[in-house]
């Protein structure tokens, strides 16, 4: 098997004391990925590298900077067959999946483009006679970009794409779980072009990572830290950011909810609801965790709902032939199975699914959920949705709101103006009225409100993120001084 190695600047090499981990099939407990353990001194060395390419990458020009993004969503739509392999390989996803990855990472990239030319700034009236000032955006420096698992193609991307079109150099930490899959994406953007140091990549292993991650933030040259994972070692990425006192974009964990008005349409709302709640094992952050439904149309929803899931099947990703693959590891598995049987041990109804063979798990609905089951507040990050019935449009948005999370959201009623109503009073960084809780799009602003994270990646809220604006002034004319 090939070893994947650090990309260091110039030199795609090993790690400096040899190191490697291995990354395993979790259905098969094979092998998948053989790849390079960076040491902090190459932690380090991948910073330094990417400081030197600052200045030159920095004044690059707009249209180069665009030629190079979409030469580079052309090379990674090309890898297509290869993504889709090593997401099965490395996290049990399915081909459909994979291909959505692709596509709108392609989008991603083609959209970093566009926004080489819209890095603006603006002339601001002055007090002073004869002085012109000036807000102008400039490249912050080198972005350190850190990305999951679950949505690797999509979020490694989303990481790396508007840093690079802002003219920032960029060290990308790969995920553990996924290093071939990240790889791709590295490999793809220097077909595009991307110069060697501009975009530094480094693979670590499991146990290594938390001295690693505070090695990357410390180094001076780092300027801006974006990530992308659960709010446990986000909690750490903010702290040890604060600590060295440096911006940090976070989207973080998620809890969902998908309220049903008593006029939804059903149907449409089912189909949603399965969407949101399945569609990847449930293992994305948007996922629809709660569905929190009017008690007036629960009996009815439930039913169609469940009759929804058990026709998803579930299996090995590999043969493509079921909607469902594989969670990540049987740890997940195991977690998210004890999820389940702590909430009907307290009262849950079992509405649909249930069963779990290794790591591929039935889709699964849970009726009758309460604040006392543990689902009912953790994050399930599985094939996993809770029922809360509840009367009223209030005791609705309590619900909806009665979680530490706030990343998406969705409301469903055939009074749109009422619906919008509903929405604006959920606690959520995102909220789609008649569509499902998992959407994106390249050019929209992502991102939660209050443990879901902080900052906003897509479109021109990513400029902000990744340029410092300053103030500029040119005096023409006498200045007086008091002295």
């Amino acid at each position: 098997m090939d070893q994947l190695g650090l990309l260091i600047g110039d030199e795609d090499q090993g790690a400096s004391d040899g190191g490697t981990f291995e990354r395993l099939n979790p259905m098969t407990g094979e092998v998948a990925t053989r790849a390079a353990a960076a040491t902090v001194d190459d932690a380090r060395l991948a910073c330094d590298a990417a400081a030197r390419a600052f200045p030159q990458w920095s004044v690059t020009s707009p249209g180069e900077r665009r030629r190079i993004l979409l030469a580079a969503a052309d090379a990674l739509q090309a890898r297509a067959d290869d993504f889709v392999a090593a997401m099965a390989e490395e996290t049990g996803a399915t081909a459909g999946w994979a291909m959505f990855n692709v596509g709108l990472s392609a989008d991603m990239l083609r959209e970093a483009a566009s926004l080489t030319t819209q890095i603006t700034g603006e002339i601001i009236p002055s007090n002073r006679p004869g002085s012109m000032a000036m807000a102008v955006r400039q490249p912050a420096g080198v972005v350190l970009s850190i990305a999951p698992w679950n949505a690797p193609i999509i979020l490694g991307v989303r990481s790396i794409a508007t840093p690079l079109a802002c003219g920032n150099t960029v060290v990308m930490k790969t995920s553990e779980i996924c290093p071939r899959t990240h790889r791709l994406i590295i490999d793809a953007l220097l077909e595009g072009g991307v110069p060697r140091g501009v975009l530094n990549a480094l693979s670590n292993a499991p146990d290594d990572a938390p001295e690693i991650v505070e090695t990357l933030i410390a180094h001076p040259a780092v300027r801006r830290i974006n990530f992308t994972g659960s709010t446990r070692v986000g909690r750490i990425i903010a702290e040890t950011a604060g600590r060295f006192l440096k911006p940090a974009l976070l989207e973080l964990g998620g809890k969902a909810p998908f309220v049903v008005l008593d006029d939804a349409d059903l149907e449409a709302a089912v189909d949603a609801a399965a969407f949101g709640a399945y569609m990847n094992q449930g293992q994305i952050c948007m996922s629809t965790e709660r569905i929190v439904v009017d008690e007036k149309i629960a009996d009815a929803f439930v039913a169609a709902l469940a009759k929804k899931a058990r026709s998803l099947k579930a299996g090995d990703p590999r043969k493509g032939d079921t909607p469902l693959g594989s969670v990540v590891d049987e740890n997940a598995a195991k977690r998210i199975q004890e999820l389940v049987k702590d909430a009907v041990s307290k009262g849950a109804v079992l509405a649909a699914g249930g069963g779990v063979d290794g790591t591929v798990m039935e889709a699964t609905l849970l009726d009758h959920v309460t604040p006392a089951m543990r689902i009912y507040g953790e994050e399930s990050f599985g094939p996993v949705v809770t029922m809360v019935r509840v009367n009223g449009i209030d005791e609705a948005v309590r619900v909806a709101n009665d979680t530490e999370y706030g990343l998406s959201s969705a409301v469903f009623g055939k009074d749109v103006n009422r619906a919008m109503a509903v929405a604006r009073r959920i606690e959520s960084g995102i909220c789609h009225i008649n569509g499902p809780t998992v959407h994106d799009e390249a050019q929209m602003p992502f991102g939660g409100v209050k443990e879901s994270g902080y900052g906003r990646f897509g479109g021109k809220a990513g400029i902000a993120e990744f340029t410092e604006l300053r103030w500029i002034t040119v005096q023409d004319g006498p200045l007086h001084y008091p002295f």
